[in-house]
């Protein structure tokens, strides 16, 4: 329990995606300008993440890992096709984000209109890819743990993009030099909410 405990608080606010490795700024930029748009995104990516990083843990502990398939049979024990793994983890994203999408268009129209573009490039969001490329050098022990490290870095990624947008929403009220309005404001913003972010960085867990 204490490990889960570790690597969630780890993934939501050391390892933030956003604030630690900056992956996913493309649409974490361009959505974070209201928050219940931003919060629909964050979910989105939350779910994708903790739905492939399990999936991507079986597949390269089972499959794509040297000598992996030999539960199959004793023969592929010497088989290794650990070098499809970047191609398989594209691949997995990219269903389970085509799936998500048919879904929010059937039930959640509004949600899936206001998402617009950036919903079908979950797929190719760097954030998601790089969990589970760091999944692979972090080498969890099991399917759990890996599961946990998905949901951590999801909600970090979902924290990150809500406060941006409740911040930008106060903003427009806000008395700013006309050469810093839009993302000249919004880059110095990140830059502080990541130096707030690194000091959980000095917390002994």
């Amino acid at each position: 329990m204490e490990e889960h405990l570790d690597i969630l608080f780890r993934s939501v606010f050391i390892e933030n995606m956003i604030f630690a490795y900056f992956l996913g700024m493309c649409s974490f930029l361009a959505i974070s300008k209201n928050v219940k748009t931003a919060l629909g995104l964050g979910i989105t990516v939350a779910f994708v993440l903790l739905i492939t990083l399990p999936i991507s843990y079986l597949l390269e502990n089972y499959v794509l890992k040297p000598g992996a398939l030999r539960w199959i049979w004793s023969g592929f024990e010497e088989v290794n096709i650990y070098f499809l793994s970047f191609i398989i983890f594209i691949a997995i994203v990219a269903s389970i984000v085509q799936l998500l999408e048919m879904f929010l268009e059937k039930y959640l129209p509004v949600l899936h209109h206001s998402l617009g573009i950036f919903l079908p490039l979950i797929a190719v969001n760097c954030a998601i890819l790089g969990a589970c490329l760091f999944m692979q050098q972090k080498d969890f022990p099991n399917v759990f743990v890996a599961t946990t490290y998905g949901l951590g870095s999801g909600i970090g990624w979902l924290l990150a993009i809500v406060g941006m947008a409740a911040i930008r929403e106060k903003l427009r009220y806000s008395d700013i030099p006309k050469p810093l309005k839009g993302l000249g404001i919004t880059f110095i913003i990140t830059a502080l909410m990541g130096i707030g972010f690194m000091s959980f960085a000095g917390i002994k867990l």
